[in-house]
């Protein structure tokens, strides 16, 4: 945004020349912590999570009661009682009929409940993020920033809709599963669970690496989100200067250790699904060897061996899926602890009681210092008093702090000392929302949304009509140029209004200037961008929005302000000269200087 901050924050480079801020890693929050949030989300949910509980129980208990079904036949087969085999069969066809239909409603449910609780984070990310101060947004990687808002958030969704319902089901089928098998022979199931203390050893060694890795891919994956918005915002810049080289050679470096993070981070994850298959292995070996001694023995019928075979793989399928989602849930615990460190930040501070409705705009900076980062300091002990109704031009070299005063004045940052007033007022105290509602700035770069023209005019008085919209636009001087459009004020924008010159998406912005009707208005560069025939048919129009309104204006072009009522010359964050356009002409200080290096062509 301004010279001066960018000037300030030195550690920002030019796309593809990434700076330091993208190498700053956020120590992430406690994976217990983290997910115990995380659950909290669900609490909205009772109804659909209690349907699904009882619909998982279900399905539980209906894959629990079928091998028993099974041991029978077997037995009656063995013993050829075919008179009780069919009425045992037609029960298993129920059952499994059961167990069809819970596991669909299973599924389905899950979906619902996943979505619905991604959409309350998804909501809750966004209504932070549109609240975030802009010194955060400003100092953090935008690509890192939507990252948490798509990827992140859509780990959360697949690991809730695919891991949430096998969790439920999982333990509740371990828990049945171990009951029967105790109910059939004790001794047998007590031998079959000892691959339950190798599971739990197993998944205890895996899981401090797993949920590290896993973090570290999804702040590498941050980064070259970061590295791919930066190339495609700054893409004329990186062809202008051949940097192409360079971004590839910063993408690929990302891009290496994300690779190298994810085949880790992969192949931990995928370990768990074989190392359980091998240890649900031992379990066959250990109910044949056993299972077939206490058969022989008459402790147990041959329809329970096969009972048991069954449960032990079914003792062991709901592990293996844990096991198989272990790498999903700490992928979302990790992608959960960046959604809500970005959550946890601060909100932009937008107290104060009073309001300026009735402001006349007199603005005083009395004392004012202020520093992007500490021991930078931009503006020193600033002071300037702007009377109602004035027109004030800043001028000055670029880093000069000229925009930094628009920051400070629109409360986009707080001055470490001093004051700025408004009638009086200290911005502190007023209302923020009504502080912006009642200023209107238009920037140097342009911002249209891909909207109609109509909606991005209206955008800064949602409520004005056809006839004050229009009234704006020809006061600009673009209702003529909007009509020639294909669909006039209907037109749709692309994004961020490319299909329109850079001219016509300038004189769009300040027509949404115009329909604000503010108390204090700000340009800032405004009409850098524009040709000199439509610059002066602009200034024409701004004298009269100008009338009986405060104006600050921030000029390179000092044709545009000559008829300023005041214009302060500034150089290293403090005023140096001040005076009419004629005064500072006499005085022949530096405003001369920088008139002669524009308009004579004279080498300072």
């Amino acid at each position: 945004m301004a010279e001066t901050k960018e000037q300030s924050l030195s550690n920002y480079k030019i796309p593809g020349m990434r700076g330091p801020r993208e190498r700053n890693v956020e120590k992430p929050k406690e994976g217990k912590k983290t997910l115990g949030r995380l659950i909290g989300y669900f609490a909205s949910e009772r109804k659909v999570i209690l349907f699904l509980l009882a619909v998982v129980l279900v399905v539980v208990v209906a894959s629990v009661y079928a091998p028993r079904l099974q041991s029978d036949a077997i037995d009656s087969i063995s013993i050829r009682d075919f008179g009780s085999l069919p009425k045992i069969l037609i029960t298993m066809l129920v059952i499994y009929g059961i167990h069809s239909l819970g596991t669909f409603l299973q599924s389905r449910e899950s979906a619902i409940l996943s979505q619905r609780v991604v959409k309350r984070m998804r909501e809750d990310l966004f209504d932070c993020v549109v609240n975030l101060p802009v010194k955060y947004i400003d100092g953090h990687s935008h690509g890192d920033i939507m990252s948490r808002m798509t990827n992140d958030v859509e780990n959360i969704s697949n690991t809730v809709s695919q891991s949430l319902s096998s969790l439920f089901s999982g333990v509740l089928t371990v828990i049945g599963t171990v009951a029967m098998m105790l109910y059939l022979c004790p001794p047998l199931a007590v031998l079959s669970c000892v691959t339950v203390i190798l599971t739990l050893v197993a998944t205890k060694l895996l899981s401090k690496a797993m949920r590290y890795f896993f973090r570290k891919r999804q702040v590498f994956l941050g980064e070259l989100n970061g590295t791919v918005e930066e190339m495609v915002g700054g893409y004329k810049t990186v062809v202008a200067y051949e940097k192409q080289e360079a971004v590839m050679e910063e993408f690929n470096k990302t891009s290496n250790e994300l690779t190298r993070v994810g085949i880790v981070a992969e192949i931990l994850g995928g370990s768990m699904g074989p190392l359980m298959n091998g240890i649900n292995n031992i379990g066959f070996v250990i109910i044949a060897a056993f299972g077939g001694y206490f058969a022989v023995n008459g402790v147990i019928s041959i329809g329970i061996i096969s009972a048991f075979i069954v449960y032990a793989k079914q003792f062991g399928r709901p592990i293996d899926e844990i096991a198989q989602v272990y790498g999903q849930i700490q992928t979302a615990v990790a992608g959960a602890e960046r959604v809500f460190a970005l959550m946890d930040q601060p909100g932009e501070d937008k107290s104060g009681e009073r309001n300026m409705d009735q402001a006349k705009g007199v603005i005083t900076f009395k004392n004012v210092n202020f520093s992007y980062i500490p021991g930078q300091q931009v503006l020193h002990d600033f002071n300037l008093e702007v009377r109602a109704g004035h027109k004030i031009a800043l001028v000055g070299a670029t880093g000069s702090g000229k925009t930094t005063v628009v920051n400070l004045l629109m409360r986009f940052y707080d001055v470490d000392s001093g004051e700025i007033l408004i009638d009086g007022i200290n911005i502190k105290n007023i209302n923020c929302s009504n502080l912006r509602e009642n200023t209107a700035i238009v920037l140097q770069d342009t911002v249209l949304f891909a909207d109609t023209v109509r909606n991005n005019l209206k955008y800064s008085k949602q409520n004005a009509s056809d006839t004050e919209m229009e009234e704006a636009a020809r006061r600009s001087n673009c209702h003529d140029m909007i009509l020639r459009l294909k669909d006039g004020y209907d037109t749709q924008l692309s994004g961020e209004g490319y299909n329109l010159s850079q001219g016509q998406r300038q004189l769009l912005s300040i027509a949404r200037a115009f329909l604000a009707q503010p108390k204090i208005l700000i340009l800032d560069e405004a009409t850098s961008s524009v040709d000199t025939r439509t610059e002066k048919r602009i200034q024409d129009a701004m004298v009269k929005l100008m009338e009986n309104r405060t104006s600050l204006i921030i000029a390179h072009r000092l044709s545009t302000i000559q008829d300023a009522d005041l214009i302060v010359v500034m150089d290293q964050g403090k005023i140096i000269e001040t005076g009419n356009h004629e005064e500072l002409l006499r005085q022949q200080g530096r405003y001369y200087e920088l008139y002669m290096t524009q308009f004579s062509g004279n080498a300072i």
